[in-house]
């Protein structure tokens, strides 16, 4: 299968990516692959071969790439708890510093790389996060429902927050269908009716599920949070959502 390594230009830098699609010679629709906070590696990688292999072209973004070019820190094999505390030390302030605003002139820089390449067919896109990177695919289909015919978050992080601009109250701007994997444990009973109120008020089409049995951080095999069941029904929510939005490559 093609893969790319690319520079995306962006108005605060160039920004890291990668890019899997089909051998056919033919253009796919495109999914824009919002990281977790462990960033752009060789288990994100890995997903978007798996996606790319359903007929679409993928691409996985370094959103931290003001700070530094992928790996923005030095990770383990496998990312343990012993080890989690140690990597948010410098990962927490490069969380902290992507606002709304750093994270929608990325999506419209992102957007318009998609547009530009020869593999890429004209129609809408899917975004999908996982982590944090649910909240960035999230504020990128409010920001561009043009654009935005999908979009999924798994095991996902600072949906519902006290600020202003919490991604739960843009609900109502996405056009595209939602879905939400939630591992147990990911949001309090508060902030979960929080949620489903705001998706019911917007009138979408949506499915918020919390995966049995999962922590948070299930689909990421190189992690101990791992689920191999939570993963497979991850694929089955995900796979059918991106047919019914985009059609297949």
């Amino acid at each position: 299968m093609p893969t790319k390594t690319l520079l995306i230009p962006t108005p605060d830098g160039p920004a890291d990516a990668f890019a899997a699609f089909p051998e056919h010679g033919v253009r796919y629709p495109a999914v824009l692959l919002y990281m977790d906070a462990f960033g752009l590696r060789p288990e994100l990688e890995r997903k978007a071969r798996e996606l790319a292999s359903h007929g679409y072209y993928v691409l996985v973004p370094n959103v931290f790439h003001r700070n530094s070019p992928s790996p923005v820190v030095d990770l383990p094999e496998h990312i343990d708890e012993a080890s989690r505390p140690v990597l948010f030390e410098t990962l927490w302030p490069m969380i902290q510093a992507h606002t709304a605003e750093r994270a929608l002139r990325d999506a419209d820089a992102f957007l318009a790389f998609l547009a530009e390449q020869a593999e890429v067919d004209g129609g809408p896109v899917a975004a999908v996060g996982y982590c944090m990177g649910a909240a960035l695919a999230l504020r990128t289909a409010a920001a561009r429902p043009d654009r935005v015919a999908a979009v999924a978050g798994f095991h996902p992080g600072a949906l519902v927050t006290d600020a202003a601009d919490s991604p739960h109250l843009r609900f109502s701007a996405i056009t595209g269908e939602i879905h939400l994997g939630l591992a147990e444990g990911d949001m309090t009973p508060g902030s979960l009716d929080a949620l489903d109120r705001a998706l019911t008020a917007a009138g979408h089409t949506a499915s918020t599920e919390i995966y049995p049995g999962t922590v948070h951080g299930f689909t990421m095999s190189d992690t101990s949070a791992y689920d191999a069941k939570g993963l497979r029904r991850h694929w089955d929510r995900l796979l059918p959502l991106l047919e019914r939005a985009l059609g297949r490559g």
